[in-house]
Formats: structure tokens, sequence, C-alpha cells
């Protein structure tokens, strides 16, 4: 591998971390109880390990699985199938997760446009389908005959009407462009924040405040298709409470795990790639030094590029309710 930049700030292994995290890690021969399985990264096949987890452990699932397209993990291939082959695929696994979710718990299941119909499909058939999340990708090549391609969805699903939604969690600051006042000349649905006017906003399903993993990102290792932890601070913080278990069966390099543990919540992954496992150990450990999710802060999600969202805040403040958040952005300041 050629040697990085100096200000290159991926996370990546060495001989000793794989020895050292490598330990660490489960495997599992048979039906396990929830202590065995808590805050753990199993190092195996997802779709042998699914029968062994007992049944409603989790209150939230992710699921990041290959999309229909063809790819490589460290060595292991992954080659695009028809549309049909692509939902037979999801059938091998998709129907075991609904008996390791709470009654009240949520799913969320990323794909892409060449997926995203299989998906739909798939699992309406377990869950109720609530919605469909498309986020954007500011990152991708451009497109001589087609148009570029620059996002992504995930589904979300629950598996009754009975379920957790936090919605002053997950709400997002708008940079304020048109500053409009009362009669008494006060600010109308707006605040001043000490590098700017700002709004707090409901989230849609139109994420475009988020920044993929690259090489100056503290969070970015080598993992091909890595989801961005302030991704994952949305769905947790949205459809879970503190304290509770989110179960990734296709872990990858950790990312769902770090930001519930940064997040006060409990967790499950399963990674069958020993390289990524022993990435999502060294991430969580690193998250002792260093709590704070990029793009969040305050209690409050900010737009992409903003500085008081980029310069993160303490884990206490990160997981501070709405209100205390708001004052302590637009009542005092945002920190930068």
């Amino acid at each position: 591998m050629n040697a990085r930049a100096p200000r290159n700030r991926t996370i990546t292994l060495s001989d000793a971390d794989r020895e050292r995290y490598g330990s660490r890690l489960l495997s599992l021969e048979g039906p396990a109880l929830l202590d065995a399985i808590l805050n753990r990264t199993i190092h195996q096949n997802t779709l042998t390990v699914l029968d062994y987890l007992p049944s409603q452990f989790a209150d939230l699932i992710f699921v990041d699985p290959p999309y229909n397209i063809s790819k490589q993990f460290n060595g292991r291939n992954f080659n695009a199938r028809s549309l049909d082959a692509y939902e037979e695929w999801l059938a091998g696994w998709l129907p075991k997760l609904p008996r390791l979710l709470k009654p009240n718990g949520s799913l969320y299941l990323c794909g892409d446009w060449r997926s995203s119909s299989a998906i739909h499909r798939s699992a309406q058939r377990y869950f109720v389908v609530r919605n469909r999340i498309t986020w954007e990708r500011e990152k991708g090549r451009g497109a001589r005959a087609n148009w570029k391609n620059a996002s992504e969805d995930i589904w979300f699903c629950t598996l009754s009407d009975d379920y957790v939604f936090n919605v002053d969690a997950v709400k997002l600051t708008r940079r304020v462009l048109a500053p409009y006042t009362d009669e008494n000349g006060e600010p109308k649905d707006w605040q001043d924040a000490h590098n700017g006017r700002f709004r707090l906003t409901h989230p849609s399903n139109l994420w475009t405040d988020l920044t993929v993993p690259f090489w100056s990102m503290p969070e970015n290792t080598d993992h091909p298709t890595q989801k961005p932890e302030k991704l994952l601070a949305k769905i947790i913080l949205a459809s879970s409470n503190p304290g509770a278990v989110v179960f990734d069966p296709f872990l990858g390099s950790g990312t769902a795990s770090v930001v519930a543990k940064k997040l006060g919540r409990r967790y499950v992954g399963i990674e069958i790639e020993r390289e990524y496992c022993c990435l999502a150990e060294k991430r969580l450990a690193l998250t002792e030094k260093s709590p704070t999710i990029q793009g969040y802060a305050g209690g409050v999600f900010w737009e992409r590029n903003t500085l008081a969202g980029q310069a993160g805040n303490s884990a206490k403040h990160q997981v501070a309710s709405s209100s205390s958040a708001q004052s302590q952005l637009f009542g005092h300041g945002a920190e930068s």
C-alpha cells in the first residue's frame, strides 16, 4: 500500500491491532443469551448465525447489505444479479429478522436504485413499510451518457403501529436566508447564533446534510461502502431510546455499533470479514477518547459544512434534550 499523506486520518490496523482486537471477537456455535452477545462484535457469516440469536432482543435493526452491484469487500466478491435473483437472496435472511426485533422495534434497510424495488417488495412481506429515505451522496463520478448516481435509499420499517420515533431528537438546523420578524421586530421562527441565523426544522425523508467519509475525517476507514456516523446518529436517535439495543447484521467497519455506543445505546454486530471486525473494535475503543459525531452538536444536526456542526461536541451535550440544545445553540451561541 502506498504511503498515506500526512493529513490522512483514515483508521488503519497494525499487526498488533489485529492481534489485540481480534482476541475480542465472538463466535457462536449455538443459541446464545443476550448477555453473551451484548456489546460484542460477532465474526461469522450472518446467514449462519441469525438463528442463534435470542428472540426480541433488538430495539432497532440497521441493515446495510451488499447492494445489487459487483463489489469487492477485502477480497470477497459480491456479484450483481437479476432483480429476481437479488430478491431471492434477500429471502434467505430477511424473514429471520422479525423474530429478533421487539414488538415496538424498527428496522432500517439500505439500498440503491438498482435494488430498491426488490427491497420494497421483500420488506413489505414481513414489516410495515413506513417511508423511504433518500440521502444525497455528494461524492461520485460523473457519467457521460446517464445521470450521475448521487443518492441512496433507506427503507424505514416497523413491526406494528406501536413504535419509537423521537422527532425532537433529530431536528435539523438550517441557515436562514430571509430573516423575517414579527410586528415587534422579534425573530419569526429563527434565532441568532454566534455564527449566523438558524432555524430548527422537522426532519424529512430527503437528507442532504451528510458527508460520505473520506481521508481527512477521523471516522474514515478503507471499507468501500462505509456509512457516515451522522447518518446512523439520525436513525438511532429517532428510533431508539437510551439503553436500547441496536443490531447490525452486516456490520462492516462498525459504524452502527460505534454510534450506538457514543449515544448511550447498547449494540450487537455481525461481520464476516475479520479485518473489518478488527476495525470495528478499534473504532469502539477510540470512542473512549473521542465521543463526537461530525455534524451533530448541542443535541441537534447541522447542515453540511456548517462551522458549528463540524467541530462536534461532548458526549454529554450530544445526548442533551432538544429544549436544552436550543438554549445552548441559540440562547448562548453554538459551540465551534
